[in-house]
């Protein structure tokens, strides 16, 4: 049987979903603001802030019958933008919220804009985790070590993606970010328009560590490189999947920066030869990891008429059958971390694991620096807005 094309059916730029999950998110506002007696019956209802996956009606919809529950589910793409959502009031919105590791543990819960879960109903859910996320995992627990701030679910290394048609993994292991800094290479790659993710890739591809606060030295070298990178690509995206295609039709050889979930899809279409790759070293030789894993904490949100239907979500997410519909939801394909369960792990097919690169995922994501806060960001992101500016000019 012919493979739908996946890439075609859900190739969006990340403006449009934008524009599409404003519109969801005045609707669940306007729900919001309905009078006390709407709000006494919360336990038919829930509002989920996400990234994409948790928002599919292949996750939500068993849950919404199960339950009898009126899910609302609006898919975010920025953290810190979702972070600030929650800082100007819309915790009574929300009811989980789903970000990236460190916002939890560094901004949410220090802030009180999440509450921690009831430890005897979830730890023992922990059971079914990879080793690396074992109880009490690091980004899972509050500074104390005491109070549990979310569940760990899906997860991923990020490096850069090539085509390995035109240039093999291991060059572009032994290589790394200059392999893409090189003058023959301009031309041969796209930008992958993540800003956080452009700016840490850009860091470490110029031999600094992203997480620690850089000198004036380091940030100029920091703007040197990220304007070579901008210049020399052959064009910049928000659309993972038009990046994705342009490395099938060879109009580009890779993605800078680029993950496993950004070529997930493309592989399971049929083209394996793309391939994330986590270099085995950094830009220059630093003695630092180069590349970057990310891990999806979903958390209770401190709204004041919290539904009790969050709590069983996070339960439903960690059952077999849902955990599987989460690492493969509509349009991005990812591990997770109840892969470390047989039963999960049984549930997927021999071209799903070659999707989502498995078959290197524990030594891929040895070569990552943990996701974290960025100190000097705001002054990375001006570096890198003002290169853009200035190519599009």
């Amino acid at each position: 049987m012919k493979r739908k094309n996946l890439l075609q059916s859900f190739s969006q730029s990340r403006r449009e979903f934008l524009q599409q999950s404003a519109a969801i998110a005045a609707s669940i506002a306007a729900a919001s603001t309905m009078s006390s007696k709407a709000w006494a019956a919360r336990e038919n209802e829930m509002n989920i802030y996400c990234w994409e996956g948790y928002n599919s009606d292949k996750v939500l919809d068993p849950f919404r019958k199960e339950f009898k529950t009126n899910v609302k589910a609006q898919g975010l793409i920025s953290d810190p933008d979702a972070v600030n959502q929650l800082r100007a009031g819309e915790t009574k919105i929300w009811d989980l919220i789903n970000l990236n590791n460190s916002w939890g543990r560094r901004q949410l819960y220090p802030e009180k804009l999440i509450v921690p879960l009831e430890e005897a109903r979830f730890k023992p859910l922990w059971d079914m985790v990879l080793p690396e996320f074992k109880w009490p995992y690091y980004w899972s627990m509050d500074d104390s070590g005491t109070k549990l701030l979310g569940m760990v679910q899906r997860f991923g290394p990020s490096g850069i993606n090539v085509n390995t048609d035109k240039i093999s993994k291991a060059t572009v292991e032994d290589g790394g970010y200059d392999i893409f800094l090189a003058d023959d290479f301009k031309g041969k790659y796209a930008v992958l328009m993540y800003d956080d993710w452009a700016i840490m890739h850009t860091a470490m591809a110029a031999g600094m560590n992203p997480f620690k606060n850089l000198s004036d030295d380091q940030i100029a070298t920091f703007e040197k490189v990220m304007r070579k990178i901008i210049n020399n690509a052959a064009f910049l995206s928000d659309d993972m999947n038009a990046i994705a295609l342009g490395m099938i039709n060879g109009s580009i050889i890779g993605s800078f920066p680029g993950s496993v979930y950004t070529v997930s899809a493309a592989r399971f279409d049929g083209n394996p030869n793309l391939r994330c790759v986590i270099p085995k070293k950094g830009g220059g030789d630093v003695g630092m990891k180069p590349g970057v894993c990310w891990m999806e904490l979903t958390s209770t949100v401190n709204n004041p008429q919290l539904s009790p239907r969050a709590a069983d979500f996070l339960e439903y997410c960690y059952r077999p059958e849902t955990c599987k519909n989460v690492s493969f939801a509509e349009g991005t394909y990812n591990p997770v971390t109840q892969m470390g369960d047989k039963r999960v792990m049984a549930l997927y097919s021999k071209e799903e694991l070659d999707a989502i690169q498995f078959d290197t995922l524990e030594e891929d994501m040895s070569r990552c620096a943990d996701f974290d806060v960025i100190p000097n960001y705001p002054k990375l992101h001006e570096i890198f807005a003002n290169a853009v500016r200035e190519r599009k000019a």
